[in-house]
């Protein structure tokens, strides 16, 4: 028995020493692999002091005082970045290149900023708020809409962002809900009584809602009179929950690169291509902050008091996910006054069997529902040998929908939508469907390039990705639509302080 004992032992011993060196080995081929790719450069390891953060929130309490600390913030970004970065026409592709095609300082307003739309006579006020590694530009065209209808306007920059990717290295999604809080105490401080709305984009989306369950708990104010959420971040992203580990030995000399995933070339003015770990972990946290307090607030029964909430979804979105949406927050919300919009496929250029997974099995789940509590909107093509639209709406609890043929196609070559294609217009001078003669910035919208793999600077997933949506003028008339009917409804239901306005 003893001898028996001192082999297993000693087997035991040799298993955990094989075991170890196994894992000590994988890690090492790992860090040699993320040490042989791109180098880390200024703008991924610059440090911007001046950026707002809730350590020193006590020091900026309105929306002035934050303006002012973000021009603190550009200035010390010239000095630390662009002052340190070689210029010429071999840097033209290069955001921090002074005088580049990417640079956006030369252009006014820099939609990298936080900006304000007044009105003369506001019908009301909309807080944007743009997604992680974004910057306001992304909203700028609803922005700029909204204020032409009669809507004061104000494009939140948040922490973090519209600088330089090292500004994601830091920043907590406790930093950026701060600041929203900001934003909507500055409007509801100019608009007194009148309706106020919230928009979130991506990330954005959430930190929405994280204001709206903030001001249920009695914690901020004004409540908006409606939320807007396009391609919302609702849903935990399971691959997140490993940035922290990395994230800590990239604090570590010589391991720098684990903090980010990817490092690419900067050519993107209004968007960070590099994605550090820490931005990952903050959305995993935030998403899975929201997920938590609304279930425990509609454990019992519907939210009633939450605000009419209308989302906006590409049934393919490789960040987010339909069944999250609903799952996670309009499953939880009160019969009748939310909806969720979902743009399809083009089921006219693809089939399923070249699909990795097919949204037709969810949309007809959806569609079939008659329990559902929100109005559902899809929009698809009208059959499968058409690539003309058709709107299929129904109420809640119910199966029945109602069919609109629009007067809009699928362009041809485009089978999706994308995460990032929502909030922009066709036309959009960037990322929109083609190169405007005037336009000075390198346009990164459709390219129809085909050649040999490896010759361009952008990544091939980077040029297959759709970058903006052929549908936008459908999102934009319901968002208008939608705030003046909740705008009406809030005015009507509660008394008017003009001496406020």
């Amino acid at each position: 028995m003893r001898r028996g004992a001192r082999i297993l032992k000693r087997v035991s011993l040799y298993f955990a020493v094989a075991t170890l060196g196994f894992v000590v080995g994988v890690v090492g081929l790992y860090i040699a692999w993320v040490r042989g790719g791109p180098p880390v450069e200024v703008w991924h390891t610059a440090e911007l002091a001046a950026e707002f953060t809730t350590e020193n929130a006590d020091d900026v309490r309105s929306f002035e005082d934050y303006l002012q600390l973000e021009q603190s913030l550009f200035e010390q970004l010239d000095d630390t970045v662009y002052a340190h970065t070689r210029t010429g026409p071999a840097f033209d592709l290069a955001r921090y290149s002074s005088g580049s095609s990417a640079d956006p300082r030369g252009h006014v307003p820099d939609w990298n900023r936080s900006f304000e739309l007044p009105a003369d006579q506001p019908t009301g006020g909309v807080l944007l708020l743009h997604g992680m590694s974004d910057s306001p530009y992304s909203l700028r065209a609803l922005g700029e809409s909204l204020n032409e209808h009669g809507y004061r306007v104000v494009g939140l920059r948040m922490p973090g962002h519209g600088t330089a990717p090292s500004g994601l290295t830091s920043v907590r999604w406790e930093d950026m809900a701060a600041a929203v809080r900001l934003g909507m105490s500055h409007l509801g401080s100019v608009l007194g009584s009148k309706p106020i709305h919230i928009a979130g984009y991506s990330t954005g989306a959430a930190l929405a809602l994280t204001y709206v369950l903030d001001c249920l708990d009695g914690n901020a104010a004004p409540m908006p009179a409606s939320v807007i959420l396009i391609s919302p971040a609702i849903g935990v992203t399971p691959a997140a929950t490993l940035a922290s580990w990395k994230g800590s030995l990239a604090r570590l000399p010589g391991l720098e690169k684990l903090a980010w995933t990817p490092i690419l070339p900067e050519f993107d003015p209004y968007k960070y291509n590099s994605f550090a770990i820490n931005a990952g972990d903050q959305v995993h946290r935030l998403t899975r902050s929201v997920k938590g307090r609304i279930e425990r607030r509609g454990t019992s029964a519907p939210i009633d008091d939450f605000p009419p909430t209308l989302a906006f979804l590409s049934t393919v979105d490789a960040t987010v996910s339909a069944d999250a949406v609903i799952d996670n927050l309009l499953e939880h919300l009160a019969v009748g006054r939310n909806e969720l919009v979902l743009f399809d496929i083009n089921r006219s250029s693809v089939k399923s069997t070249v699909l990795v997974s097919d949204p037709g099995p969810l949309t007809e789940r959806l569609m079939a529902s008659g329990t559902l509590p929100f109005h559902l909107t899809l929009i698809t093509n009208e059959s499968a040998e058409s690539a003309r639209l058709v709107s299929r709406r129904k109420a809640p609890h119910s199966a029945d929908s109602v069919e609109e043929h629009l007067s809009h196609a699928w362009p041809r070559g485009v089978f999706s939508l994308s995460h990032v294609a929502l909030p922009f217009p066709p036309d959009d001078p960037i990322y929109g469907k083609r190169r405007f003669a005037s336009a000075e910035f390198l346009h990164l919208g459709q390219m129809d390039v085909q050649g040999e793999r490896g010759l361009l600077k952008f990544p091939s997933d980077w040029l297959l990705r759709l970058r903006y949506n052929p549908f936008y003028d459908l999102l934009e008339t319901r968002v208008i639509g939608w705030l003046d009917e909740t705008g009406n409804r809030s005015t009507a239901s509660s008394p008017r302080d003009d001496s406020q306005e």
